[in-house]
């Protein structure tokens, strides 16, 4: 790989990485503030036993990120995979706990303590979110079943838009490299106790790579009505909308081929999302430190993608069967009440329910000349009218948890808490190419969740703590069906839920100018869900998997005008027994390091730069192949900007990826269509942007 941002600047990040740990710089976050990812309900950051950064709608504004995925590599220093890794980063999978190709699954995403990762594999739907909309994050790093159930496992990520009353009215417009546009509004303000906030996203880009291009809206109204008080009611509407171009792997390892060319296969190729729903809640003060909450949520998802090559005689011509163009379809609704009570000084204890049901269904169509083919060819061994596979599932899930907290002595809290979650999931599959006839499976599985903890606030916004968990997750529906010999699509059955048992001992470390939180930790999973491209089937690996690593983050003013923040995590992730002991997961790099200056020139100019490096890592690949494979190379990038603010309107150029390195986030070894017919194993890579430029204007009025 040609590695353009040399050497010495990977040196120069891990001295400035090292010096600013020693000296115990960490931690952007005052250690007071209010959170809600530890418990669901408001408690003091220092009381929660668990590493959570916070990042600041200030942090977002005063950064180099044009999404949220930027963000969360950026400024949370954590490990960002994109297959389009465009000035959008719309596909974007953030893994939190070194789970790999399963990221997706095993990191769970909210808005508002709501869940909006997808009940398939897809991505997260990062642009529902309009970025103004956002008051802060809440990263949480380690399991988090008993509080939020399935998937919560390498971490949480809690987007929190329920902003202030502040009045706020402000718009912004960015253009840079490969004509992207970006437009963002918020309109917030309040009436007596009625506060309303509307936020607007318009995102626009035609791509560095061919067949890049992608659009992104969305637009968002929220109302909170509060009567006095912690009582509240709100209601937020949302709308999405996405259409991307899909440029697919480049063959070969990283830094090879051209990489802005798309895959003869997937030129023309696109995929376009519409999401749209309601969230709501409340909270209801019982008086005497006892409060009541409730949320939920209802959302409508459909997909539509289209793949010309199929649909060509070009195709059919050497046998590439496909299918042209598929669809799905699906809606999840959830309710979530909760009650903490407080032990008159002697602790609190939280006991709640959650009801959640999804349902999905789609096709893969082919067009009567592909279909003629197959047939002739004897491909098709279940003929319908339609030229369709189907399929469906739908999961039904109900759990309930408690979480007590009781104070013991000299500032030292036990925490303890339990969930117990059923799953009732049910699929159809009728496919054209493998079965004679339709194919149903239903299967009731559960799983338990627990948590036990000591925190000592031992000085003022300062703490230690330790902590045992554990989590789970239950498979994604497409996890239910894998592939045959022939790559032809089979339901393989539901599999059982994973589980992951893990250590924890961390905390806050503050001097009079210096801030350092960070843990360690280590953990086992029992029956983890991963694909087998050895066998091309879904399965529980028998074997155990380890994780094991020490993560640290935070800040330092070293003058009143400079700000240093820097940030890292070293993991390692293997294979605890079996024939592949002591092999890698896949796409888990063992080091991420992160490293951010803001400079404060005067009152009107300001200058930041952001430094991110990521360490080598495994091709996504059968196990059977890691010995022979070479790495993905580690890569470093890093952006500048330049701000101006003047009264109420503020301008800022922005450099990405100023080095112009050419680096690929994710990859894989597999077997490859040729544009010849037939398959053929080879690497393959994704690769991120080059070099761009961007400006941008934000007035407020």
């Amino acid at each position: 790989m040609k590695q353009q941002f040399s050497n010495k600047a990977i040196v120069a990040l891990l001295c400035g990485a090292a010096v600013t740990l020693s000296t115990a710089v960490i931690a952007e976050n005052s250690q007071s503030t209010v959170i809600v990812s530890g418990s669901r309900f408001e408690e003091n950051l220092n009381e929660v036993p668990a590493n959570v950064k916070v990042i600041t709608r200030d942090e977002i504004a005063n950064s180099t990120s044009n999404n949220i995925p930027d963000v969360l590599s950026q400024i949370g220093g954590l490990n960002v995979r994109s297959t389009n890794g465009g000035q959008l980063n719309l596909d974007a999978t953030v893994d939190m706990g070194g789970f790999g190709p399963t990221a997706n699954s095993n990191t769970l995403v909210l808005v508002d303590g709501q869940r909006i990762n997808p009940i398939d594999s897809g991505g997260v739907n990062w642009a529902s979110i309009p970025i103004d909309s956002i008051e802060r994050i809440e990263i949480l790093q380690g399991g988090a079943s008993v509080q939020y159930g399935n998937g919560a496992v390498g971490g949480v990520i809690n987007i929190i838009t329920n902003g202030t009353r502040t009045k706020l009215n402000q718009a912004s417009i960015t253009y840079g490299s490969f004509g992207t546009a970006i437009s963002n509004a918020i309109l917030r303000d309040s009436i007596d106790r009625t506060t309303y906030q509307v936020t607007a996203n318009s995102s626009n880009t035609q791509g560095w790579r061919q067949n890049s291009a992608a659009n992104a809206y969305a637009v968002d109204g929220k109302i909170t009505q509060s009567f006095g008080g912690l009582d509240k009611i709100y209601a937020d509407l949302f709308y999405a909308y996405t259409n991307a171009q899909n440029p697919g792997g480049v063959v070969g390892q990283v830094g090879s081929g051209n990489p802005q060319s798309a895959k003869f296969n997937n030129v023309g190729s696109n995929t376009t999302v519409s999401n749209s729903g309601i969230r709501f809640g409340g909270t209801k003060d019982l008086q005497g430190g006892n409060i009541a909450e409730l949320d939920g949520y209802y959302s409508n998802k459909s997909v539509f993608s289209y793949n010309p090559y199929y649909d060509s005689s070009t195709a059919i011509a050497v046998g590439n069967y496909g299918a042209g163009n598929g669809n799905l379809n699906g809606w999840t609704m959830n309710l979530s009440p909760r009650v903490k009570s407080n032990f008159n000084g002697l602790g609190s204890g939280i006991l709640g329910y959650e009801f959640n049901q999804s349902t999905q269904g789609g096709y893969s169509a082919y067009s009567p000349n592909t279909y003629s083919a197959m047939n002739a060819a004897n491909k098709i061994s279940n003929p319908n009218t339609y030229h369709q596979s189907t399929q469906s599932a739908s999961l039904l899930n109900q759990s309930i948890y408690g979480i007590a907290k009781l104070a013991l002595i000299d500032s030292i809290d036990f925490i303890g808490g339990f969930r117990h979650q059923t799953q009732k999931a049910t699929a159809y599959d009728n496919s054209l190419t493998t079965n004679t006839q339709a194919t149903n499976g239903a299967q009731n599985y559960s799983a338990n969740a627990g948590d036990l903890a000591l925190n000592y606030s031992y000085l003022k916004n300062q703490k230690l703590y330790v902590k045992w968990n554990q989590s789970y997750r239950f498979p994604n529906i497409d996890e239910f069906w894998g592939f045959d010999a022939d790559y032809n699509r089979v339901f393989s059955g539901i599999l059982k839920p994973q589980t992951t048992q893990s250590y924890e001992i961390g905390g806050n470390w503050i001097s009079s100018i210096v801030n350092l939180n960070g843990a360690m930790f280590s953990s086992v999973t029992q029956n983890e869900i991963r694909y087998d491209m050895d066998s091309g089937l879904n399965v529980n690996s028998e074997y155990n998997i380890n994780r094991k690593g020490i993560s640290l983050d935070g800040s330092s003013p070293l003058t009143n005008k400079i700000t240093l923040s820097t940030g890292g995590k070293f993991q390692k992730s293997v294979y605890a027994n079996g024939p592949y002991s002591g092999n890698s997961v896949a796409l888990s790099p063992d080091l991420l390091l992160n490293a951010r200056l803001n400079y404060l020139l005067d009152k009107s100019w300001s200058l930041g730069s952001v430094v991110n490096y990521v360490g080598s890592q495994h091709y996504d690949a059968g196990l059977s192949d890691y010995s022979s494979l070479n790495l993905i190379p580690a890569y470093t990038v890093a952006d500048t900007y330049i701000n101006y603010t003047f009264d109420k309107f503020e301008a800022k150029f922005t450099i990405k990826n100023i080095g112009n390195s050419l680096y690929g986030t994710t990859g894989g070894y597999a077997w490859i269509t040729k544009s010849s017919g037939g398959l053929a194993p080879s690497y393959f890579y994704y690769p991120s942007d080059r070099r761009s430029y961007f400006i941008s204007a934000k007035y407020n009025f």
